[in-house]
Parts: C-alpha cells; structure tokens; sequence
C-alpha cells in the first residue's frame, strides 16, 4: 500500500479537524448603518495555522451562496495576520439588502488556474468555510439615494434622478433657500428585472442583484443663474440631504463644463473585475473646481464606458454613490460606450464591426434607466430588453452647442442617427452658440496601437467628418482609449487651422481624445510600421500632445473663446491646453515654460480654481480619504499595463 496519499489525505483531516475545533469568532460593528459611505469594522480570531490565501468574503443579500460573493479580501493584507486574528474597516454601499462576511480557509494547493478574475489572478474558493457573521444592514426611512441632475433642453428646467428600494410614491421638493422648500413635484418610477439582460454575467446568479427602483423628476419654472436648494424623497420613506445646484441660463455669454471618458468606479475591496481607484481622484478634483466656480453653472460630460460595472450590478451602486458629490450639483451628462452596450446579439453588428461582449451582458438596460438625457432617442434590441436610449441628442448651455452621439449603434447615411446628427448640426444658431462641440465614444482619430476599430475609424471620417467640417464643427472629444492626445484640427489626416507665423488656414475641427479618467487598462502607441516589435513610438505629425496621467478636461468659453485645458490628477494642475476662435482659429495651443506661459493660463477659470482650492477640500476631502484610506487593494501592480485591444 503507497502510504504518501494517506499521510497527506490523514493530514488535512487533522488540519481540517483542529481548525474546526478552534473558536473562531468573527464580528462586524455597527450592526447598523446610515447611508451609503459608512463603514463597518469586520473583528476575526482563533485562527490556526493561518494560510496566506486565508480570505474575507463580502456577501449582499446575507442568503447568497458562497461561490456569489460581490467582492473579497485576502487576511493577509491585514498586518497582524500570522497571529490568527485581525480587523478590517470598510465602507459599505446601500445596496437594498443586508450584507454578511464569511472567512474561508484557502491553500496554494487548491488553486485552479482557469478560475481567474480581470487582473487574470486566481479566484478564491469557498470549500472550507471558518466562520460567518451575522447579518448587518442599513436603517429604513433614510431617504433615497445616488441623487444626480441632467439637463432637460429647456434652461428653466432641471432634471433630478435618484433610487429607494421600495419604489413607493417620492417626490421633489425644491425653493431658493434651505428653509424655503415650497415648491413640490411628482417623481414617476421605472425598473428593471434581471430576465430584461441579454447575456452572462449580468442575468446570472453572480451578476445579478437587485437595482432598486429609479425615480424621475424634473425641477420646473426655474429663474436663470440662481442657487437652489432641493431634497427628495418622502415622509414615509424618508427624505435626502437638502443638495444644491445652480440654474443654467440659455444666453449666458460664459460655459463651463468638465468633460472626460472611461472613469469606471472604486470599491474598497477586490472584485471579479478590475475596479479603477483613480476614478477618486477625478471626482475629487472636478469637486475643487466646481466649489472655485461659486454661483456659477456648469456640466459634467462623461462620453462612454460609465461605470465598468459589465454585467456585475453592485458596481453600479458603487459608481452612483461616489459620483453623487459632483452629480447632484451639477447636470451630469453621458454618452453610451462599449461597456454600456455590446453583446453578441446586438441588432446591428456588420460584418467589419469589432462590438463584442464589452457590455457583460447588459445590453444598455442600466444605462438606459439609471440616466435620461435630453431628446427620445432608441434602438429595439431585439429582444426581451427594452430599447436602448441616450444614444444621440444635444443642448445649448451658453454659448456652446454640445451634441452627443453613439459609435455603438447604426451611424452610417439612411440611419436615425446619421438623419439627427446631419440636420442637428445644419440647425445651430452660431449667433447665440459660435461654438459646437462633437462627442461620441470610440475614436475617430487615435495613434494608439489598436487595430481592431480601424475599418469603424474609416467609417466615422468617410461620413461623419464630412458633416463636421461642412458644419464647422469647433472641437470632438472622444474617450474609448485610456490617454490623452490632442491632435491638430484635422480633416482627412490633413491639419488644418493652426495660425502659424501669421499665416491662417482652413478651420477644421480640433480633435480630442479623453478616454483618461479613471481606466488604467492602457493601450500602448503604435510602433512604426517597418520595425512593429521595437519599443518607438513615434509622435505623427497631427498628433501635437500625447499624455499618459490620468486627469479630465476643464472647459471654459465665451462668445469669443473656447479654452479646453487637461488637468493632471496627480497634481490637479493644468498641462495642456487649446484656445479656438469664434472663427475656427486656433488662437494659441499648448503649456510652454516661461513668463507668457504664466500669462497664458491666467483665464477667468484658473482665477475661480485658485480661490476656490483655498476653501475648498473639505467636505470631499473627508468623504475621499475616509473611503480611500481603507479601501485600498492589496494589488502588487499598482502600474499602468499594455493591454490586448478588445480589452479596451
């Protein structure tokens, strides 16, 4: 008889036994909490021979099976782990259920290598479960929650969005001053089920929770530029925080707007995809310039990839949650990206398309609910989901012209989009709004190294560029590639107006891509064409700025001036910058050392932003670093990594 196998099996038995035999105790404070944010402090002991793969598991609703957990956290991160005991501090998100944590014994040796998340580490799993909390939750009758404003496409009006769990009769109660919250409106109510998702992981059991219901109102009769307050909500269930938010005014001579692509979200713990922690920072710092701002108006634009929740619902919640400092101030507005939207049986997929399964089976349902953009645009899908909105559609704020599009969905001449996009554009009044600013998700232009969305790229300028040069189209902004690059106003790969020793040209569009808000899945640029595997990569001529850190455009204009300046998040200062003309021009481009460079950047925007970081970082603040201070993953690769193009 070959004693190995027996020794070993007789071994983890006595493992298995003598940890079984141990008190293990576990304990969560409070059993209680108030809104989303507040944390919880998970307290563990009598653990034995702890391993390193030893794991927290998170678990909401309490009943879940152990292998669907929404995140996890590895013991070991905890410095004191050897000892057998240990305490985590995290915050929690509402997300209408209770939530359990459960301690699970896991060994190098039962590893399985095809059972990995995002980052392609190992999942852990649950055979050996050590010990499990009781059940925790949050309050009723605490009012509603992941509050965020849009724009309606009438300046006297202010849209307000939020979500309650049990969908009961909520409304908006709004005024000019705190105390006066007199004037009262009707929330309507929708939802989503799970059997209206179109594939896995978001109809699954992993996938799926949940959303709650999603409440609708729209603040009306308001007087231009004045600071209202609103809440909502109702008595029975509750009523919000009062927010704020200043109303826009349609013949503004002034714009401002903060605008950035692929942000995703942060969780405090490890999940089955990759979340994005700098997200935070994005937040954070477009917090400090709306404060600098005052009574100001200004928009958020987010153009596509919104949450990276891909068919995992909590994520969701989380990204609302963290948004929500900056959405329930100012309009908070998007487009729909490949994260949003693709799946396999998506109804219009030609054959030289690269849409794949980047939606995790979503299909634009979430992001067809959750927000409501000006206009009815819709596709049907197909199927039981309900058609897909959001796609296309535009406003006026000030003096700016902004339109929206979708590169997920038919754009090409006959289409409903191609028809919006075409006549929108031949109708803008250049008197009240000299400018017009062109977003949509997927690049027109890139010098990065993907390949697979060249025959789309060939698409969008064979028939769509026509229409923004025609149009005279000032800037187009675009995300889907997690950098920064600023080209030359291009038409056909031609540059055009750049005011050069005096010598003006043709005012072609300036475009723009800012896929670099949070995403950290990073492409890298294209190597030249004749030595493809040797590290160059060479600056093309149209290119005139190619950034790697993370940040988001800030815009400012006026009748005369547009001004869209790249702010770093690593340091929240500006690095780049465009100004174009009423006319097209570009009157000056670019951060260049010196004196005039000072000058330069002395724009009524950068004066609020100074006076405002005096006051600024204090509410926020507090809210980010109690977040992030325990929230940060044990990740040994905190680096930004090349990536597989439909990765992107």
């Amino acid at each position: 008889m070959n004693m190995i196998p027996f020794l070993t099996f007789s071994f983890f038995l006595l493992n298995f036994f003598s940890l079984s035999s141990s008190i293990i105790s576990i304990s969560v404070i409070p059993k209680t909490l108030s809104k989303s944010g507040d944390f919880v402090t998970i307290q563990w002991s009598g653990i034995q021979s702890p391993s390193k793969l030893d794991w927290l598991g998170i678990y909401s609703s309490p009943s879940s099976n152990h292998d669907n957990f929404i995140g996890y956290i590895f013991l070991s991160s905890v410095p004191e782990w050897e000892s057998g005991s240990g305490s985590i501090s995290i915050p929690l998100v509402n997300l209408r259920s209770g939530y359990q944590f459960r301690i699970f014994r896991w060994t190098e040796s039962e590893v399985v290598p095809e059972l990995v998340d995002h980052d392609h580490n190992p999942l852990p799993q649950t055979k050996h479960l050590l010990a499990e909390s009781e059940e925790i939750g949050f309050e009723p009758g605490r009012g509603p929650e992941q509050v965020h404003l849009a724009l309606t496409g009438r300046e006297d009006e202010m849209r307000v969005m939020f979500v309650t769990p049990d969908g009961k009769e909520s409304y908006v109660r709004y005024g000019l001053t705190r105390n006066g919250l007199g004037r009262v409106v009707k929330t309507r109510v929708v939802r989503y089920e799970r059997e209206d998702m179109c594939d896995a992981p978001a109809n699954s059991s992993i996938g799926w929770r949940d959303p709650g219901y999603i409440h609708d109102g729209i603040m009306l009769n308001l007087k231009k530029v004045k600071k209202y307050y609103y809440q909502v909500g109702s008595d029975s269930g509750g009523w919000s925080t009062i927010f704020s938010f200043v109303s826009h005014n349609g013949d503004s001579g002034e714009t401002f707007a903060f605008l950035f692509g692929d942000m995703g979200t942060a969780t405090p713990y490890l999940t089955f995809l990759r979340t994005q922690e700098e997200s935070t920072s994005t937040i954070k710092w477009i917090s400090r310039d709306i404060e600098a701002l005052g009574n100001k108006p200004a928009l958020i634009s987010h153009i596509g990839d919104i949450s990276y929740a891909r068919g995992y619902s909590w994520l969701w919640d989380h990204f609302f949650s963290q948004i929500e400092p900056v959405a329930s101030r100012v309009p908070y507005h998007v487009c729909i990206g490949n994260h949003e939207y693709d799946w396999p049986l998506q109804p219009w997929k030609p054959d030289w398309s690269s849409y794949g399964t980047d939606g995790g089976g979503e299909c634009g349902v979430p992001y067809s609910y959750k927000f409501h953009m000006p206009g009815n645009s819709s596709e049907p899908t197909g199927m039981r989901a309900p058609a897909t909105q959001n796609l296309y559609y535009s406003f006026d704020s000030g003096p700016v012209h902004f339109v929206y599009m979708s590169t997920e969905t038919n754009f090409l001449p006959g289409s409903n989009q191609y028809d919006f996009l075409k006549h929108d554009l031949e109708s803008v009044d250049r008197v009240k709004t000299p400018f017009v600013v062109f977003q949509g998700h997927r690049p027109m232009y890139t010098t990065s190294s993907g390949k697979k969305d060249v025959p789309l790229r060939k698409r969008m300028i064979e028939y769509l560029e026509p229409l923004l040069v025609k149009n005279n189209v000032n800037l187009v902004l675009w995300g889907h590639v997690h950098r920064y690059e600023r080209f030359c106003p291009l038409s056909n790969f031609t540059c055009g107006s750049l005011v050069l020793n005096g010598e003006e040209r043709k005012a072609f569009p300036v475009q723009v891509v800012i896929g670099m808000a949070g995403q950290d899945w990073q492409p890298i640029w294209a190597p030249r064409e004749d030595h493809p595997s040797d590290p160059i990569y060479p600056q093309p001529l149209q290119s005139l700025y190619r950034g790697s850190e993370f940040g988001y455009m800030r815009l400012h204009a006026t009748k005369e001036k547009l001004t869209l300046s790249y702010v770093g998040n690593h340091d929240g200062e500006v690095h780049d910058m465009v100004e174009i003309l009423a006319s097209g021009q570009v009157a000056s481009d670019g951060i260049h050392d010196g004196p005039a460079a000072a000058e330069q950047m002395e724009s009524n925007f950068s004066w609020y932003v100074k006076i405002g970081s005096v006051l600024m970082l204090g509410a926020f603040m507090g809210y980010i670093v109690r977040f992030m201070s325990h929230a940060r993953k044990n990740v040994a690769d905190k680096g930004w990594r090349p990536i597989k193009t439909e990765e992107i």
